[in-house]
């Protein structure tokens, strides 16, 4: 590939205060047969713009020195709407992805990045060679908000773009992952940096309500409609009008509510319970769930028209063992919102209590990360918090809720989603997953002691060995 641009090379320019970051990223793009121009602030980039023209994309960094990132935007895209511009940052959040996605901005670059990727991006942004930028009004956007979602590791990062960019498009959302995972926060976000912020956010866990009383706080109820309904009563989806709904644990809608609420989806309509008169609202539906929803399906316990409907967009949100690097941010956070709201001496982690932190598996995820963190913020006796301080807090800390028999039900979707991918020997696997599993819930069970865990699973103790290993150390 031609270290040199052409002559009719494709413009592109390069906005940061960091010299490193315009040099190996102009290079990058000049190795690719690109006319590259660098530029160390806004201003430079808005005088350029006088003497040589629009260019046919621009790469801005958010946080620089005068104007940022989103001013500079926003002014390209006031003057030139049709003008491709990624803006590239270390901090990547919520509130940074949404006014960028917001202000126009074509995509969200997460620094450091791999140069091959922002060449290939950049590849994808450009217009069709011959086709020059069109000038047309700007849209006028709301403000940035402010979240609550934290994670700097590369799958958050992720879910902050996705966030960002779904958050203006009117689509269903389908949030799925563990319990404590975050899924509320998530559909909060997406809400508050939507043309909808403005508009109310009602929120409705399914499985919290019984399945009798779940139909009138969906849909409202007529005064007379059942015993017991006095008045008339506004459902969830009038309340919502003109904003968000968010149905947790779809998962557990009965399958009779479930042909109630598609019909609201497919026709924006529904009748309170009792009523004749026909509501129409505008609402946006966000669900989420810590269950297999396609399995459900496979099942008979959730309807495929109904999951399509919901499923529009799926984001997965990572478990927090799977992000380990977000702890001691997280925890830090949280000991400091905890010590603030109780009104207790500010706390800080010893360096060997953060890392327990990190090794620890939270089952409960960031849910049960934020609880010890109310938990010492209120109890821990001094300043520091020690590895010490840790083990009382672990001991009382809740555990994930676990549905009856949820396992089997994600056991069946692994299975299918490995058969379609052509895997062989799943029993095997499945079989060793499921005794190492079963076995070391045993063991912490009894204090790494292998005769009673032994004797509680109903295998003789040299299977515990065998299957284990011998090297494991008893706690």
């Amino acid at each position: 590939m031609s270290t040199e641009s052409r002559d009719d090379a494709q413009r592109i320019w390069v906005v940061d205060d960091d010299r490193s970051v315009r040099f190996v990223l102009a290079t990058a793009l000049r190795d690719a047969g690109y006319a590259v121009d660098g530029f160390d602030s806004a201003a430079t980039a808005l005088r350029a713009l006088e003497s040589r023209g629009v260019p046919d994309l621009l790469f801005t960094d958010l946080r620089m020195p005068g104007d940022d990132g989103l001013a500079l935007l926003d002014k390209l895209k006031a003057a030139h709407p049709q003008l491709p511009v990624i803006v590239m940052s270390a901090y990547t959040d919520v509130a940074s992805t949404a006014g960028a996605f917001r202000g126009g901005a074509h995509e969200f670059l997460s620094k450091p990045f791999d140069l091959d990727d922002a060449v290939a991006l950049a590849v994808r942004a450009l217009p069709e060679e011959g086709t020059h930028v069109a000038d047309e009004a700007p849209v006028p956007v709301p403000d940035a908000g402010h979240t609550e979602l934290i994670g700097e590791t590369p799958a958050m990062q992720a879910l902050f773009r996705a966030i960002g960019r779904l958050a203006q498009a009117p689509l269903s959302v389908l949030i799925t992952g563990e319990t404590g995972t975050g899924k509320e926060l998530v559909a909060h976000a997406l809400h508050r940096e939507s043309p909808r912020a403005h508009k109310p956010f009602v929120a409705l866990n399914t499985a919290a309500i019984p399945a009798e009383l779940l139909e009138s706080e969906l849909f409202g109820h007529e005064a007379g409609a059942f015993t017991g309904a006095q008045k008339r009563h506004i459902g969830r989806f009038e309340q919502a009008d003109g904003g968000t709904l968010f149905l947790d644990e779809i998962g557990d809608m009965p399958l009779s509510l479930q042909t109630r609420l598609l019909r609201v989806l497919a026709e924006g309509e529904f009748f309170r319970v009792g009523g004749r008169e026909l509501i129409r609202v505008d609402v946006r539906v966000i669900a989420a769930t810590h269950q297999p929803l396609d399995a459900l399906v496979a099942q008979g316990r959730f309807r495929a028209d109904l999951l399509h409907r919901l499923d529009v967009v799926r984001l997965q949100l990572p478990p927090l063992r799977e992000r380990r690097a977000d702890v001691p941010r997280l925890a830090d956070n949280f000991l400091a919102i905890a010590s603030r709201k109780l009104d207790a001496p500010a706390k800080r982690f010893s360096a060997p209590a953060l890392q327990a932190l990190r090794d620890y598996a939270w089952p409960g995820n960031v849910r049960e990360l934020e609880n010890v963190c109310w938990r010492l913020a209120a109890l821990a006796p001094g300043e520091t918090i020690t590895v010490a301080d840790l083990e009382g807090a672990f001991d009382h800390a809740a555990a994930a809720p676990v549905q009856p028999q949820e396992w089997d039900i994600a056991l069946s979707a692994w299975a299918s989603a490995q058969l379609g991918q052509g895997a062989e020997g799943l029993h095997a696997q499945a079989r060793e997953r499921f005794d190492r599993a079963l076995l070391e819930a045993a063991l912490r069970f009894t204090g790494g002691r292998r005769a009673e865990a032994a004797e509680r699973l109903g295998v003789g103790r040299n299977t515990v060995t065998r299957k284990l290993g011998p090297g494991r150390k008893r706690r």
